[in-house]
């Protein structure tokens, strides 16, 4: 693996002009007004675990059009009082995972709320949440970069994204949760989904973007075969006559549009081997974030990125945010 992207002196002040559809806004308001004409119906059901330090509960929540969205919520045994809360989104591919593996957060003192992925969960991580908008609803592999791709209102990503916004309101709606403390947080597509949600929601904490995916997206598809960006490339090869279509429904969907709305602080982090989501695009986000904002650059890495090196900074950065 080598370098794949501009040199970091570049990569600094890399700042591409954004697309934007002139409804975006109006777009993005209408479909959380939609799904929150839905009742949120957040449930806490106590599971049963060996664990003996972290309170494990079953979470559901109504997400875009109704539909019951998993989730994980831990918090410390021993706590008392409303907590700051993590929100995490999950990578490309996974779900919710199994409860054991997700310990961190509840043992730093946080209560986390870890957010079920329709229709995935079946490539690394276990999930279980079921995307109802599509034939063969349940969890699949490989993708779902192209799924609904020819509209901006069928497209897979409004309802993840919305998800990903309720995710947050559920969170709030917990008894032990502070809903004024809420750092939302993930790591390649759940990095991408922290970023849009910091673009949606306004009165975030705190966001914790990993290697972020879902970011400046046509210039992603031109630079890496690497997939799943390369999903986007292959159904434009055969689909010819579907290019301009197909990006003017990802325009709605592309990172830079939500960082350039977000006014949370918001930590970041890059590798400049990565070749699935390549540093420029990560730049372009980060370049664009209204917030304030830091970054973290980890030269010879790809897209495991920092990993758990990346641990202490998160954890520093979640402490003085939510204090």
């Amino acid at each position: 693996m080598a370098f794949i992207d501009k040199d970091l002196d570049e990569l600094v002040g890399y700042l591409p002009a954004r697309t934007e559809p002139g409804d975006f806004a109006a777009f993005w308001s209408d479909t959380l007004a939609a799904a929150r004409s839905h009742p949120l119906d957040a449930a806490f059901t106590a599971l049963e675990s060996p664990l003996t330090t972290v309170v494990v509960e079953d979470a559901t929540f109504r997400g875009y059009g109704g539909q019951p969205i998993k989730g994980w919520m831990l918090r410390p045994a021993a706590a008392t009082g409303p907590l700051p809360a993590i929100v995490e989104y999950v990578g490309y591919g996974g779900g919710r995972g199994l409860h054991f593996e997700r310990l961190l957060w509840a043992s730093a003192g946080y209560a986390h709320f870890v957010m079920d992925t329709r229709g995935q969960g079946a490539g690394w991580s276990v999930g279980e949440t079921p995307d109802d908008f599509a034939d063969g609803n349940g969890p699949a592999y490989p993708g779902v970069m192209t799924r609904g791709i020819l509209a901006p209102e069928t497209y897979y990503y409004r309802r993840l994204y919305t998800d990903a916004v309720r995710a947050v309101e559920a969170a709030r709606s917990h008894p032990h949760v502070d809903g004024s403390r809420i750092v939302v947080h993930g790591g390649s597509q759940g990095g991408g989904l922290a970023l849009a949600v910091a673009g949606l929601v306004g009165d975030l904490a705190g966001v914790l973007a990993d290697v972020p995916f879902l970011q400046h997206l046509r210039h992603a598809t031109e630079i890496t075969d690497g997939f799943p960006y390369k999903e986007i490339a292959n159904f434009c090869k055969v689909h010819r006559d579907k290019t301009e279509q197909v990006f003017r429904t990802l325009s709605y969907f592309d990172g830079l549009n939500f960082a350039v709305r977000a006014g949370a602080p918001a930590l970041y982090s890059v590798a400049l081997m990565d070749e699935i989501c390549p540093p420029s695009t990560v730049f372009a986000s980060y370049n664009h974030y209204a917030g304030p904002k830091e970054i973290t650059v980890y030269p010879y890495n790809g897209h495991e990125g920092g990993q758990a090196h990346q641990v202490p900074a998160a954890l520093s950065f979640a402490a003085a945010v939510t204090k």
